[in-house]
Order: structure tokens, then C-alpha cells, then sequence
């Protein structure tokens, strides 16, 4: 697998490198780049499989080296420091980032993920949804990334009905009935869709306000959804759900 860093600090690139070299003998660097001209040209003559990317890269972004590099038939890692400027969209895009300093267990994970959807010959498709949403970032993101175990799936927000959260997975329910099982947390889901005005009404229930009917009273309290659906809410959070219906 060939790879490269996209890097403007040389502390960091020798670091991630080391790790690579150390836990990774079959991934080959290429090469590395400090700024979006020389990622491009970079990108451009080998052809990666694999890239690295820092976030902020000078006076750019990784997001202008994505915008400008063709084909961007390689996977991405993300290399990132947590309240930089586009970490959102990759949230919603489900692609990895790494926070800085890097940790190499975390590493592992994300090169594991590449090269499983390397062997499954998936079609690299997160990096180009990621693009489409930073251009339309200033209407909010619309849709969200699901990472299946075969597939990503791409899905109105509006099409969500409620989330519920089994063990380490999310079960999202949507408004066709279908339901897409996820392995990620729900506490993830909900950074991402509580500020959209999901409702966390419960510890393992995420609601989309627009599909609820009625707040129900008996049995402590529940929330009717327009299914007839009940989806319980907890003792804790019965003023916040009431706060959040009525505004």
C-alpha cells in the first residue's frame, strides 16, 4: 500500500512515519508535503493508496488540497487537532481523523479500517460527500455517513426518525421503515445531531422532534412518535424534553 503525509510541521511527519515504519512494514511513504502545491504534485506522481492529512496546512486547508487533487481515488486519514475548522463535516462524512499527538493505538485502528475496506474493494466515495457538504455548509448539513459493514450509506437527517443505542451500536429507524444498524456509539450520534435538534430524551434514545406527536404522561413519561412508536424518557430528562417540545 503506497501512502503519503500532508504535513506542514517535520516533527510530525517524522512521528507518524516512525509508527508506520514500526507497525506497518507493508505501507511504503512515498513522500511527504508541507503545502497544498506540492500535495498536489505529490498526490499526482505516485498515486497513493493511502493519504495523511494534516487540517491546516499554512494559509490552507487539507480541504483545498482535496478540492484541487485528481483522482481522488485514494482512502484519507485525517491528522487533526480537535476544535480545528472542518472536523464536523468529517464526522458526518464517517471518515477517520486522528487527534494530535497521534497514539498509536488509535493509528492502528484507523490504518485496520483502510485496508479492510481495501480488501473489500469498496468504492472510496466519503471523501467526495465530504466535499459536496463543506460547499453547503453554510445551509447546515442535510446528510449524514453511515459506515455498514459492507457499505456507507447516505441519509437525509430529515429521513431519521429516532436512534436507539444496543450495546456499542446504533440502531437508526427511518421514516421508510428500513433500520441501519452502525458500529459506533450513540454518544457520537448525538454531538453530531443534537445541535440539528434531535432530542436525547433518554439514554439510549436520540428523537427527531419532527416525527414526534405527543409527550405522554403515564407510565412516568413517553414520547408518541407518528408511528405510534413510544420511545421512553428518562426521569432526568423529562424537563429538558419538555423545554425542547415547547420551544
Amino acid at each position: 500500500m503506497k501512502a503519503i503525509i500532508i504535513d506542514d510541521e517535520y516533527h510530525n511527519v517524522e512521528t507518524l512515519s516512525r509508527l508506520l515504519n514500526s507497525n506497518f512494514p507493508e505501507i511504503n511513504i512515498e513522500g511527504s508535503a508541507g503545502n497544498v502545491h506540492d500535495a498536489v504534485l505529490l498526490a499526482q506522481e505516485y498515486q497513493p493508496d493511502l493519504v495523511f492529512l494534516d487540517i491546516q496546512l499554512r494559509n490552507e486547508t487539507s480541504f483545498d488540497f482535496l478540492n484541487r487533487v485528481t483522482p481522488r481515488s485514494f482512502e484519507v486519514i485525517f491528522v487533526t487537532a480537535y476544535h480545528q475548522y472542518g472536523i464536523e463535516a468529517i464526522k458526518y462524512a464517517a471518515l477517520d481523523y486522528l487527534l494530535k499527538p497521534v497514539d498509536a493505538s488509535e493509528l492502528l485502528t484507523a490504518v485496520q479500517k483502510v485496508r479492510k475496506r481495501a480488501l473489500e474493494k469498496q468504492r472510496v466515495s466519503q471523501v467526495d460527500f465530504l466535499i459536496n457538504q463543506l460547499k453547503n455548509a453554510d445551509r447546515g448539513f442535510q446528510r449524514i455517513a453511515l459506515p455498514l459493514f459492507t457499505e456507507t450509506r447516505y441519509v437525509e437527517l430529515g429521513d431519521i426518525m429516532h436512534c436507539e443505542a444496543q450495546n456499542s451500536y446504533v440502531l437508526f429507524y427511518l421514516n421508510n421503515n428500513e433500520k441501519i444498524l452502525v458500529s459506533r456509539p450513540l454518544k457520537e450520534y448525538d454531538e453530531l445531531l443534537s445541535p440539528r435538534g434531535f432530542i436525547r430524551c433518554h439514554q439510549t434514545h436520540l428523537v427527531n422532534p419532527k416525527y414526534i406527536k405527543s409527550l405522554l404522561k403515564e407510565d412516568g413519561a413517553s414520547l408518541l412518535l407518528r408511528n405510534n412508536t413510544r420511545i421512553p424518557v428518562s426521569k432526568s430528562k423529562r424537563e429538558f424534553v419538555k423545554r425542547s417540545l415547547a420551544g
